[in-house]
């Protein structure tokens, strides 16, 4: 969050004190576009757009940049060789360390080092104490798995000009590497894919040494001020080239000192044959990525990736938002291919699209679409990992096998979170969660905001206004419910405070260029920032977090990370200058979008470890966040605006975190800044209740919204929408499950279920919910009471609330009716889920109710399939074996079966104290959506489960009026644990 607007007494206070700073506080009603980079005000980025347009403008251009042929050598599934940059016209040379490693995974990587920083062969400007070679260390932070060399990967082809390397499963991935000039060319069963450095754009900025000019001279009797400095200035500079960012740079009344000059680095990757890509998140734009040079509608400016505090952000933008996650999927028919640029520092990337074929008359396959993307990082190494599919499910198992999956969170978390800036005491507090009960509105999480905290310093409480925390704590307890307090990374520069006392004393805050401890402004005025790269910070950190020390706080008590990108008000770009250091003496530059997802380990990490043998996996927000953010938490897409425009943004933004492994997602419900109209309330809630993570929140400057606040008929149909996330909530913690196992979306794009039909590839208001069939499409507009859905297949769908079959066809868009008080939400036929229909106020009070199954019968009108996992919602007991998953499975129309989803023996499973108890839960009712015609007339089923039979009953409605016909069977009776079957 970031104020705007009237500010709170409290900063006027300190607006007061830093009158210096005055101008940095003043209100705002939107982003101000010139506090943030454009790419030609960024000197690595405008030189990497100049070198593409030269090598691009130029039919002579050939890329400056040959693999060495005897140095190259194929050994274990790894190639290795020296790429020689020729630097200038004298055919001078710079060495090049590569590596391209295949893996039992089926990916590639592609490594490029150089080698006088890499042996620390260079001299730093200013006396600087950084480290001197490209930043190595992502990786540690980054990946998990994956990497493991496929030593049966062989060389196809081998002369002085090209390797041919043979790798993955089948071996029928190829990657052709050409020496002179260096491009690889990554092909599957003898197609190329994905080519690296196709356009000559490989840009490695190799270390140079600066030359300082001369001591002017003395000025000569008679000689005019300034002659000859012109000839001298042409000199200095070599022909063709700008160096005005090389050394120093200057953005926003701040300075980057550069000590290591210029260093980036950047390729052009090249998706032949695809039109769509996606990823790259967090941006404020369509799902499928637009073009950012040329073309219709067209950015003018390329996607950045460069976590920062960017307060009311704004739509259809490229401008960089909080997060960063470098992998890009493309997506052709039946066909997706991904590349990961593993690098930390600031990174651009321009997208251009273009027919393959010159020939403007051409058609068909010989006029494809192609996607060149160009990348460019400002330090670091160049580290590229390629993925060939062949499906949108293969490349988000893969980079979750590289990357790590999704934590898998308590189910609390799955429920819906109550937050605004501030609650402004533990009264308002209980007060709050008392009036959620009046008015029958579950929730399961209350925040606290930066308020609560004795005058910004965090692991206090005001004591005002929070007398008694631990009552508060308790009363929430009562309920099932939580508490979840911020913690920002910036700490209190003030006397008698002891976490900042420790903070110096232990030497763990992030340094300035000089080595001294960083100072700069945040919310409480002058603050230090803790540098979670260090073990020895991070375990200290992990101290402050103990219930002995963090008084007030309780079991139920979470974290909400914010403000870690980090945000510094008075920094450049509203953040840390990048010539701080950080442990080891890296620069800033270096690890920025690495920095929160540090912070959020760090803090992950503490609250596991509040206690001796602490058993709850624990529940911690994050705003800033990059690969590998996802095995610790979950993130929001920051300060929305309450507008109807910023509801309908947020669709695509939390589909794009899914497909690039981030799926715990979710936006600030409501918007928050600014004051939404009850009907944009309302909707926002139908919409948030599909969110992954589901949370409602507000500026301090807006007006109390809590959902029984809208009054009628509003709070009624928001009410409906809360339990009806909450009567789900057993499908929406399978499809986390699911995650959990493989990096699967929890809600997804038509492209990603439906990889062969191509009038879906750019649709993203609209999904499907984990493997349950539910096809989604939330109300973004104001006064839309139909909405068309697009339907991607021939199957049959319904109506979820009415069981109305739906008229549709396939590849086409049908009409629904979308009321204020209705989603327009339909079942695919063919699947069978699970929900829990008594309401109740948390998802706790859930955790021993029975079950309701639904199923619906598909177009053939005999079959349907579906599961269930069932854990004891907190515990990592479920590591041990101690879960249940089953799979069910309608045949012939007739039976309904539960078996174990793993083939488990399950008798054999040493159950502990959950998993006894879990067996008493029951399947209460099945649902039959479309029941054929064996159901009518049936008065009973019988019911067959471990070696005993009985009988429950029907209840059968026949179709009518555009109504599917269905069958309600009541009191199954059979455990959800055991193998059962249902037969008519």
């Amino acid at each position: 969050m970031l104020a705007s607007g009237p500010l709170s007494g409290r900063w006027t206070v300190y607006v007061c004190l830093l009158s210096t700073l005055s101008t940095l506080f003043t209100p705002a009603v939107s982003v101000k576009e010139h506090d943030f980079k454009k790419c030609d005000q960024s000197g690595f980025c405008k030189r990497n757009r100049a070198f593409a347009d030269h090598a691009v403008g130029s039919s002579a251009w050939q890329s400056p940049y040959n693999v060495l042929p005897e140095s190259g050598a194929f050994k274990d599934g790894q190639f290795q060789a020296i790429i020689l940059k020729t630097i200038n016209d004298k055919g001078e040379t710079v060495r090049l360390p590569i590596t391209v490693s295949f893996h039992q995974s089926g990916t590639a990587r592609v490594t490029i080092d150089e080698e006088k920083r890499q042996k620390g062969e260079i001299e730093l400007r200013h006396g600087s104490k950084a480290r001197k070679e490209r930043y190595n260390e992502a990786e540690q932070w980054v990946v998990v798995g994956g990497t493991a060399l496929d030593k049966e990967a062989k060389v196809a082809y081998e002369d002085k000009t090209q390797i041919t390397v043979q790798y993955g499963p089948s071996s029928k991935f190829e990657a052709v590497i050409n020496f002179s000039p260096f491009t690889v060319d990554f092909k599957r069963d003898g197609n190329s894919q994905i080519k690296f450095n196709d356009r000559g754009l490989l840009n490695v900025e190799h270390w140079r040494q600066k030359i300082e000019p001369p001591p002017e001279p003395e000025k000569k009797e008679g000689e005019a001020e300034g002659e000859n400095k012109e000839e001298e200035k042409k000199e200095e500079q070599p022909k063709g080239e700008d160096e005005s960012t090389w050394w120093d740079e200057s953005f926003g009344g701040n300075t980057d000192s550069k000590p290591r000059g210029p260093e980036s680095v950047g390729l052009d990757i090249s998706f032949v044959g695809y039109e769509h890509v996606f990823g790259i998140p967090s941006h404020a734009g369509p799902l499928s990525l637009k073009q950012t040079r040329g073309g219709e509608g067209s950015y003018s400016d390329p996607y950045r990736l460069y976590n920062a505090d960017v307060f009311e952000y704004i739509l259809d933008s490229p401008m960089t938002l909080y997060g960063a996650i470098p992998l890009m999927q493309a997506h052709r028919k039946d066909s997706s291919v991904a590349v990961f640029w593993l690098n930390t520092a600031e990174t651009w990337i321009d997208v251009t699209k273009a027919k393959d074929s010159k020939n403007p008359l051409a058609l068909g396959s010989s006029s494809k679409i192609s996607t060149s993307t160009h990348w460019y990082s400002e330090s670091g190494l160049l580290d590229v990992f390629v993925f060939l599919g062949p499906t949108p499910h293969d490349i988000t198992e893969k980079y979750g096998e590289l990357t790590g999956t999704t934590a898998m969170p308590q189910e609390f978390a799955l429920g819906y979170h109550q937050c605004r800036w501030n609650y402004n005491s533990d009264d308002d507090v209980k007060d709050v969660d008392a009036k959620m009960d009046k008015f029958k509105m579950p929730y399961d999480v209350i925040w606290l905001d930066i308020e609560y905290t004795d005058e910004k310093k965090y692991f206090t409480w005001d004591g005002h206004s929070f007398k008694d925390p631990i009552s508060m704590g308790k009363q929430l307890e009562s309920h099932g419910r939580k508490l979840v307090t911020i913690i920002d990374p910036h700490i209190k520069n003030v006397d008698n405070y002891p976490v900042v006392v420790e903070l110096k004393a232990k030497d763990l805050a992030v340094k300035n260029k000089e080595g001294n401890i960083f100072e700069g402004w945040c919310w409480p005025g002058s603050s230090h920032w803790i540098d979670a790269f260090s073990p020895a910070a991070r375990e200290w950190w992990a101290s402050l977090f103990k219930y002995s020390n963090f008084k007030g706080t309780m079991e139920n008590t979470w974290i909400w990370n914010d403000m870690n990108e980090p945000s510094v008000f008075n920094g450049p770009e509203t953040t840390m200058p990048k010539d701080n250091l950080h442990y080891g003496n890296w620069e800033h530059r270096d690890v920025h979008n690495l920095n929160g997802m540090t912070f959020h380990n760090a803090t992950h990490h503490a609250v596991k470890s509040r206690k001796p043998g602490e058993l709850q996996r624990p529940f911690v927000l994050t705003r800033a966040f990059f690969a590998g953010s996802q095995r610790v938490g979950a993130m929001w897409t920051g300060d929305n605006q309450a507008a109807w425009d910023h509801l309908k943004a947020s669709i695509p933004m939390v589909l794009s975190q899914g497909i690039a492994g981030f799926p715990f997602s979710g936006a600030d419900v409501g918007g928050f800044f600014g004051n939404p109209e009850k009907d944009l309330l309302t909707r926002w809630y139908q919409t948030g209740a599909f969110y992954p993570f589901f949370r409602g929140h507000a500026h301090i400057d807006a007006r109390r919204r809590e959902p029984y606040l809208t009054g009628e008929p509003y709070s009624t149909i928001i009410a409906a929408a809360l339990r009806l996330r909450y009567s789900l909530l057993p499908s929406w913690y399978t499809a986390f499950r699911q995650a959990y196992l493989d990096g699967t979306p929890i809600i997804k794009p038509m492209f990603y279920t439906h990889p062969s039909e191509e009038a879906g590839f750019a649709v993203d208001d609209q999904f499907f919910v984990g493997n349950t069939g539910l096809l989604a499409k939330p109300v973004t507009d104001q006064d839309r009471e139909m909405v068309d859905i697009w339907i991607p297949d021939n199957e049959v769908y319904y109506d979820y609330f009415t069981y109305d079959i739906v008229p549709t066809s396939k590849g086409k868009s049908v009409r629904v009716d979308a009321p204020i008080n209705k989603i327009p939400l339909l079942m695919q036929g063919g699947h069978i889920f699970a929900r829990r229909d008594r309401p109740r106020r948390s998802s706790a009070l859930m955790k021993w109710d029975d079950y309701t199954l639904v199923v619906t019968i598909g177009r053939d009108g005999k079959t349907a399939d579906g599961d269930l996992y069932v854990d004891d919602g907190e515990s990592y007991d479920f590591e041990k074996g101690q879960y249940i998953h089953r799979k069910f499975v309608l045949e012939g129309g007739k039976t309904i079966s539960s078996t174990d989803a793993e083939a488990r023996d399950t008798k054999t499973i040493k159950k502990g104290e959950w998993l006894k108890k879990a067996q008493n839960i029951l399947v209460d009712k099945i649902v039959i959506v479309g029941a054929p015609s064996s159901w009518s007339g049936k008065k009973e089923v019988t019911v067959k489960s471990e070696g005993k039979t009985w009988t429950a009953a029907v209840e059968y409605t026949p179709a009518a009026k555009g109504r599917a016909a269905f069958a309600v069977v009541k009191k199954v009776g059979a455990s959800i644990a055991a193998d059962w079957k249902v037969a008519v």
